[in-house]
């Protein structure tokens, strides 16, 4: 297994705090944390992580706005999208702009750790 450096985006602290502990666990490494989309293409461009997981919605900017300047400056970028239950069309729409893969909240560690190895294996 791969092990990746990873930026955690998140409006909720909690949330990241869920994340970072899971990815932690499976011996991944967490180099960065975001609250908004913006922070997320800031901190995108600084760090260079192996793999961004993206809350899809934010304030000030939403995850799908973030993972379109992200890809479209770095096109080789692996995001997974993490959704609330019932955003089918949200998750379309990520996948469609080259997102990875989706997680849904509340967050199952499997799952996660599932789709982390899929997207940097």
């Amino acid at each position: 297994m791969e092990l990746a450096k990873i930026l955690v985006v998140d409006d909720t602290m909690f949330m990241r705090m869920m994340l970072k502990e899971i990815l932690s666990k499976e011996g991944h490494e967490v180099i960065g944390e975001a609250g908004n989309g913006m922070e997320a293409v800031d901190k995108y461009k600084q760090l260079r992580p192996d793999l961004v997981t993206m809350d899809i919605t934010m304030p000030e900017m939403e995850g799908i706005e973030a993972l379109k300047i992200i890809r479209g400056q770095f096109p080789l970028a692996k995001v997974i999208m993490c959704s609330a239950m019932g955003q089918q069309q949200k998750v379309v729409e990520a996948i469609q702009c080259g997102a990875r893969d989706f997680i849904v909240k509340p967050f199952q560690a499997e799952r996660v750790i599932e789709a982390v190895n899929r997207a940097v294996g």
